[in-house]
């Protein structure tokens, strides 16, 4: 035996390679979409069908089946949608990860792949540098296609030589004459391959050269194939480990529903396997059956063979399964049971699952958990506005909401900030970097808005404690500048909600002029009563200090759609202010 240490060293060399190009060209792939991904995310929630359809569109985009389960798990974690619908989406990855084990055996076996490779990566190249950013990101895919066939020919090489080697192949071949048991120890192998590789595709790469070089036969691939259909469900139910429990149930549904279609596919399997090899005869006659192959031109129909298996399959079991999806999901919502003292609504809901695959997904879930931590600033909005137009015995329960609340926005704004920092340690393109930095100034006023309102509920924990009480009219003055602020909060959650950066910032400024405007007529009737005597001054210090703490409400406001907006007129407006 010749084969040494080094050369297995280069043989994960080569692994990596591939790896790392099938990432990159799957960042490209997803960077390119942009928009038009999340579009045909949205089409999950309607009938299970177009999930499925959802589904495969997605997995051939991002290049990854596990990829689209964990966005499905971080969408139903949300609740974006529920259990149910994303049962679709991931039967349709299981069909689209099959397209990464076509286009290996097409362009890997087939063609000689690798001249072209270097070829798109020297025209593509000069892109990264020059151009605009949709033709950068374009260059970046290619640049990934390149490397990932590159990286293949490295493994094709790096494998040992049968004839070289005898002694190792005899090792693995000792494995393959227990019959069916054989099968389930490949079906084993397959999944253990997966989870050391953390990809499905990678898996799938490794068995496809592993069958071309000779080392195992058409069977044993098969077998290898279905490991492979376990091991791609474990990254997801990995995210859904800090999920909630429905988040949990799509993991378990996925990893059910594979399992499932493994068990009926080994029940089947020798005359499944004569139906592949039957048509692939029929179509390549010359090379013969691909239970024998034993030349290349037999080899290479071999892996094309194994990609058809593959993709029968996964069809197959989806037809076959699709009836009996309610009947899975009653199972697994019995395995995994909801408890009752859940705590999922105190916690992030959009990106406790991790990172994304991309950038690009990984800012839109941040910014649709800051749509959230909009909505629960109106929620402190009410709660202090009822402490002041709701009966007395309901104010120690306002009191606490946002005492609860104001700790909730510490923990999100933390939270937010690191997942924005992670994202940054990633090669961003200009926008991605420009949105992140919003994000990070409309994430600090937001968690400035909670602290203001917090300390205002103290102020008036403070004033009833010591029996101080407001006129009436003050009272009114105070609700009214509270609807004002409503209606900032309402327009920034608005402009939040676009996603094509339409935003309204003509609004905005309206708004916060009507809050100055108020501030400073709601001063002059304070000062008004002061001199009237119809409060004491300590009434009327607190009154102000809620008219001041109101207005850098609505300054806090106003800076979240300036930075959504991505335009700076706080300044050029507050010289036309003090003009006047």
């Amino acid at each position: 035996m010749n084969y040494t240490f080094f050369d297995f060293l280069q043989l994960i060399g080569a692994l990596g390679i591939f790896i790392y190009g099938m990432k990159i060209f799957s960042d490209g792939l997803q960077k390119v979409a942009g928009s038009k991904l999340r579009a045909i995310l949205k089409g999950m929630t309607t009938t299970r069908f177009r999930g499925i359809i959802t589904g495969f569109a997605t997995t051939t985009i991002t290049q990854s089946s596990s990829t689209t389960t964990v966005m499905v798990v971080s969408f139903v974690n949300a609740g974006l949608i529920t259990f149910v619908e994303s049962t679709g989406v991931i039967m349709g990855a299981n069909i689209g990860t099959t397209v990464t084990a076509w286009m290996v055996s097409i362009f890997g076996f087939k063609m000689q792949i690798t001249p072209i490779a270097i070829m798109l990566i020297g025209i593509f190249f000069p892109f990264m540098f020059f151009g605009k950013e949709k033709l950068q990101n374009l260059a970046e895919a290619m640049i990934g296609f390149g490397i990932l066939f590159i990286g293949l020919e490295f493994i094709k090489n790096g494998v040992p030589n049968i004839s070289e080697n005898p002694e190792m192949f005899a090792f693995l071949d000792q494995f393959t004459d227990f019959g069916f048991l054989s099968i389930l120890l490949f079906v084993v192998a397959g999944t253990l391959l997966t989870l050391l590789t953390q990809s499905s595709s990678a898996a799938s790469a490794i068995t496809l050269v592993m069958l071309f070089q000779g080392w195992i036969d058409f069977p044993i691939a098969a077998a290898m194939v279905l490991g492979e259909n376990i091991g791609t469900t474990v990254t997801a139910n990995i995210a859904a480990i800090v999920g909630n429990v429905y988040a949990k149930r799509a993991a378990r549904f996925h990893f059910v529903f594979n399992v499932f279609g493994v068990v009926w596919m080994l029940l089947l399997m020798q005359p499944f396997l004569v139906g592949i090899d039957m048509t692939m005869t029929y179509f390549s006659p010359e090379a013969g059956s691909v239970f024998d192959a034993v030349d290349e031109v037999g080899r290479a129909n071999a892996t094309l063979a194994l990609s058809l298996f593959h993709t029968t399959f996964n069809v197959i079991n989806v037809l076959l399964l699709f009836a009996f999806v309610p009947k899975i999901v009653s199972f697994v919502e019995k395995v995994q049971t909801e408890s009752k003292t859940s705590d999922d609504k105190f916690r992030l809901q959009f990106i406790s699952s991790g990172m994304m695959s991309s950038p690009e997904m990984s800012i839109e879930q941040a910014r649709k958990e800051i749509e959230l931590f909009a909505k629960l600033l109106e929620k402190m909005h009410f709660s202090f506005q009822g402490l002041f137009f709701k009966k007395q015995k309901k104010h120690e329960k306002f009191l606490k909401k946002i005492k609860k609340r104001e700790e909730i926005t510490d923990n999100i704004e933390l939270e937010i900030a690191e997942y924005l920092t992670k994202i940054s340690s990633y090669n961003l393109s200009d926008s991605a970097t420009r949105k992140i930095r919003a994000m990070h100034s409309i994430i600090n006023d937001m968690e400035r808005v909670g602290d203001i309102y917090f300390q205002m509920s103290k102020t008036f924990e403070d004033m009833e404690k010591e029996g101080i009480e407001l006129p009436k009219g003050a009272v009114e003055e105070i609700g009214e500048m509270l609807n004002v602020l409503h209606n900032a909060i309402k327009h920034v959650r608005r402009n939040l909600d676009k996603q094509n950066g339409d935003f309204d910032l003509n609004r905005a400024i309206d708004i916060e002029k009507e809050i100055n405007i108020m501030r400073d007529q709601l001063m002059d009737k304070h000062y008004q009563r002061l001199e009237k005597k119809e409060y004491s001054n300590k009434a009327g210090f607190i009154y102000l200090d809620y008219l001041n703490r109101m207005e850098k409400i609505g300054d806090h406001l106003f800076n979240v759609s300036e930075a959504l907006a991505g335009r700076k007129v706080k300044k050029a407006y507050s010289n036309v202010m003090d003009d006047r």
